[in-house]
């Protein structure tokens, strides 16, 4: 074959500095050498199959662009791998062996991921989802309990003590203000409220609210109402573009309620969820909508790109079985459907709107993968949308696996499939603008508790599991998994046998993980070595901790529970000193009777403000206490110093509860549904109310 197709089979999806003459090496010849057969055996009727199954625009500007029967071959290999985006990591010219203009990560053998076309979407598919049918339908592989950075070098650890809770050094223009508590720096997550220091954006009761931070008066508001899922709208901000996710429902069904054609004119229970692009430049307006046909799982932004991730089901027409069928032919007429239904049926779809005009659209097999091991009942999508653009070309990509756990770093998407026994994990390169590239898949045993239990570093992904949850039995593992294989390479078992994982959180080479049955184990684990991961110690204390943040150097706050009696007693905040791996201690606590922190501690909920040492913690009171305040503390470095409450207008019902607190030059601001108070950092003194009716 010609150099015009090895080129584009060698480029089609960037390398690592580490692996950039993947291309000519035996591994590199195999894998091309046998997609290269396999398209040559089949390229002329695989392109006649798949030039037919693309929507009729489609397929005509294809048929103008190179004619039906030319150029088969290529066009048969190019469609087996993921598009690489507007930017071709190796230009006609670059010499193969050479490192690549624009390096990044490749999976470690192409012809497993990617179907060599529709043809060979539709078996694999087909037969995977008639293998997993039971008597009620599509089998869910899930448990019924799974919970549904910056790439950092060892020595920038330190790091992330300030950056969870603190924005980063502002410009002269901006004033100083905190950002969204997240997991990793510099990877936004969504939230009810957003500030560049100028401007608060928040979403309450189905309204969308900018104010400004220095009148502290409203300049404009868009009500959501009319649309479903307002209620729990969530915002992701950058510049003047804002992203309302309405997430109506993150489930979906695989049973057999589904009607009995597929163009049946009634609704069907697969759910959607809407995200709206909005421009608060002047008054807010909604730019362009996006309507997936699938559940919310989570979504990511890094550097003004958000990385959506939905999960949908096949849209398989099941018969409706009679009453006294047996379980033996309900599988039986199962898997007949199955073998009829079209690939449609598996290929997520999503409408845009854009100028009253909606369009719809559906992912196409050239950007779907597989992993290795995979059940044919959920796709994975992530879509990838640019807020200073608009929604008309979100450049989706799909994977045939379940999802229910999102975690990221600037250069990686993680999403994993939660299961008490396994949790399958998925990463995709999402380094460059524009579409993401899935890299591979791994697993290990157990279930995570959320995306706190995952981390990249070093080139390490470490992951903290329990097999066996809610069980006498259950026991936590701590896995180092190479990030580019996925495949593990250490671990430590045995951890809080008996005991639920209430907290996990990662700081560079070590990983601090809570367990709780009757008393507090905190468990330190050294993972300087990925291939010898260890338990270097291990603190016993009353109570337990459902959130972990770095403060300073050596000090770790944990906002938890205490416990007496077997019974817990109150909300209770730790500071413990993890100066000394194999000694942490616990140095200074306070602890409030009769309130809790909730069930679980919301990361998004808590404030931790380095420059004053402030921390603020949500309450709620079991009786006509401090109901739907928050506790504001001073956080030194050996001690703790209660320093108030504050208490919103309004508390007392549910709307009154503070659900967020952030800091904007000086002042500390707490959000209920009732509106802002602006309070004194040092005094909680009230300074302004801003009211939401």
């Amino acid at each position: 074959m010609s150099d015009d197709v090895n080129r584009p089979l060698r480029a089609a999806r960037p390398r690592t500095s580490a692996d950039y003459g993947w291309a000519t090496s035996a591994d590199g010849d195999r894998a091309l050498g046998a997609i290269r057969r396999r398209a040559a055996a089949t390229a002329t009727g695989s392109r006649l199959r798949m030039h037919m199954l693309l929507p009729a625009p489609e397929r005509r500007a294809r048929a103008i662009a190179y004619g039906i029967t030319g150029a088969a071959v290529v066009t048969a290999v190019a469609l087996s791998f993921s598009d690489p985006g507007p930017t071709d990591p190796n230009p006609p010219g670059t010499p193969i062996g050479a490192p690549a203009a624009n390096l990044g990560p490749r999976p470690q053998n192409l012809a497993l991921v990617a179907y060599t076309d529709c043809s060979a979407a539709l078996s694999g598919l087909r037969a995977q989802a008639a293998a997993h049918v039971n008597a009620y339908g599509l089998a869910d592989t899930r448990s019924p309990f799974g919970v549904g950075t910056m790439t950092r070098s060892p020595a920038a650890a330190t790091l992330d003590l300030n950056a969870s809770g603190a924005a980063a050094a502002p410009a002269a223009s901006t004033p100083e203000h905190s950002v969204t508590n997240v997991q990793e720096a510099g990877v936004d997550e969504p939230d009810l409220v957003k500030t560049d220091g100028n401007r608060i954006v928040s979403v309450s009761g189905g309204v969308l609210r900018v104010v400004d931070a220095r009148t502290r008066e409203a300049t404009g508001t868009l009500d959501l109402s009319a649309y479903a899922g307002a209620d729990g709208a969530q915002l992701m901000m950058s510049g003047n573009r804002v992203l309302v996710v309405l997430a109506e429902s993150t489930t979906y069904y695989r049973g057999r309620s589904m009607p009995a054609r597929i163009d049946a004119p009634y609704p069907t229970s697969q759910p959607g969820s809407s995200y709206l692009l909005v421009d608060i430049a002047g008054k807010p307006k909604i730019v362009s909508m996006l309507h997936p046909k699938g559940g919310y799982v989570d979504a990511r932004l890094v550097g003004g790109t958000v990385r959506l991730v939905v999960q949908s089901a096949p849209r398989i027409a099941f018969p409706q079985p009679a009453t006294s069928q047996s379980g033996e032919r309900r599988v039986a007429q199962d898997r007949d459907a199955i073998k009829r239904a079209p690939l449609s049926a598996w290929l997520p779809s999503y409408d845009v709107t854009s100028g009253g005009v909606t369009t719809s659209h559906s992912v196409t097999c050239d950007h779907l993968s597989h992993p290795a091991s995979y059940t044919g009942t959920s796709m994975l999508t992530v879509y990838s949308i640019d807020l200073a653009g608009d929604l008309n070309d979100v450049a989706p990509v799909s994977l045939a696996a379940d999802g229910s756990t999102v975690y990221a770093t600037a250069s990686s998407l993680y999403v994993s499939s939660n299961a008490s026994h396994r949790t399958q994990i998925h990463r995709f390169d999402i380094s460059r603008p524009g579409r993401p590239t899935y890299l591979g898949s791994g697993a290990v045993p157990g279930g995570l508790l959320d995306a706190y239990s995952m981390s990249d570093y070093a080139g390490s992904l470490r992951v903290v599991t329990t097999k066996s949850a809610y069980r006498a039995s259950s026991a936590t593992s701590v896995f180092a998994m190479n990030a580019d294989t996925l495949k593990i390479t250490g671990h430590v078992d045995g951890l809080g046998r008996g005991e639920q994982v209430h907290a996990v959180r990662f700081l560079g080479p070590l990983a601090y993980v809570v367990t709780f049955k009757s008393v507090d184990p905190l468990y330190v684990i050294d993972l300087h070595d990925p291939t010898k991961p260890r338990a270097a110690g291990e603190l016993k204390v009353t109570g337990y901790s459902d959130y972990l943040h770095p403060t300073s150097t050596g000090r770790l706050l944990g906002v938890g529970q205490d416990v007496k009696s077997g019974r817990v007693a109150g909300l209770q905040v730790s500071l413990f000193d993890v100066s000394d791996p194999s000694g942490p201690a616990r140095i200074d606590n306070v602890v409030r009777p009769q309130t809790q922190g909730g069930s679980g501690v919301d990361p998004h909920a808590f404030l931790y403000w380095p420059k004053t040492g402030t921390a603020v913690v949500p309450i709620q009171s079991w009786n006509q206490g401090p109901q739907g305040t928050v506790l504001v503390l001073h956080v030194g470095t050996d001690n703790l110093r209660t320093i108030g409450t504050i208490r919103n207008p309004g508390s007392g019902d549910f709307a009154g509860n503070i659900e967020r607190t952030f800091v904007v030059n000086g002042s500390i601001w707490t959000m209920s549904q009732t509106g802002l108070l602006v309070s004194d950092l040092t005094t909680l003194h009230r300074q302004a109310w801003v009211n939401f009716a």
